[in-house]
């Protein structure tokens, strides 16, 4: 019996029984990398409920994939104007067919060539995910792609090495071997923690000019006094 494709599409899971895929990550490097580019996009869209960030996820976007179990893993990815809440897995299907906005692969030894042709020709051909970028954590390797009409073209750095994504609206760079979101005026995004001690540097700052103040209002009062004025 040959089944319609209404049928085979009511046999197949939804997304809440569809279970991502993906191995460990390839080093510590490439773990504290990840985290790091999770973490300060998440501080800074952190009054924002509009958007989904994947992490070492599988995207599951046919389901002749999913019998197949030719599974496609991404190691960081964003897709913006849906709604931000945990999921599973990005199963296309069940996610009004939104494939990401972006990706960003880590490469390795091991996964390198795939994620420079096979890979980046599936996110230009079958995705059609406006921007593609890949770091490296071990070699520094750094490049980033736009999709101009049906292809890729290579976005050029600008004098400091970084990428601008239309995506983020931040620059990409790489500073100290890691790889950073920067703003459109040249200010890297904090983690939570960097933010947490600027604000606390910003609050000693202020609180030594108003002590330095107090200080010297002190001596032109006490200079006052000596001159036989009344200081009240």
């Amino acid at each position: 019996m040959v089944l319609t494709a209404q049928q085979l599409e009511a046999m197949m899971p939804d997304a809440s029984q569809i279970m991502s895929d993906e191995p460990e990550m390839e080093s510590s490097l490439h773990y504290m990398q990840l985290l790091l580019l999770v973490t300060c996009l998440e501080w800074l869209w952190r009054d924002r409920n509009d958007y989904f960030i994947g992490a070492n996820l599988t995207i599951y976007f046919s389901r002749q994939q999913l019998r197949n179990r030719d599974f496609r893993g991404l190691d960081f990815f964003l897709v913006k104007q849906t709604q931000k809440r945990p999921r599973n897995a990005w199963v296309v299907w069940e996610e009004d067919g939104k494939y990401p906005n972006l990706i960003i692969e880590l490469l390795s030894t091991t996964t390198a060539e795939t994620d420079r042709s096979l890979k980046k020709n599936l996110y230009q051909d079958g995705f059609h995910t406006p921007e593609y970028f890949w770091f490296s954590p071990e070699t520094l390797a750094f490049a980033g792609f736009r999709l101009a009409g049906s292809q890729y073209q290579e976005i050029l750095p600008n004098e400091m090495g970084w990428r601008w994504s239309e995506e983020l609206g931040l620059y990409l760079g790489v500073e100290s071997g890691i790889m950073r979101y920067f703003t459109a005026k040249g200010k890297k995004v904090p983690t939570p923690e960097e933010a947490a001690l600027e604000a606390q540097q910003s609050l000693q700052e202020v609180q030594l000019e108003r002590e330095q103040e107090r200080q010297r209002a002190e001596r032109l009062a006490e200079k006052l006094r000596s001159l036989g004025m009344d200081v009240e």
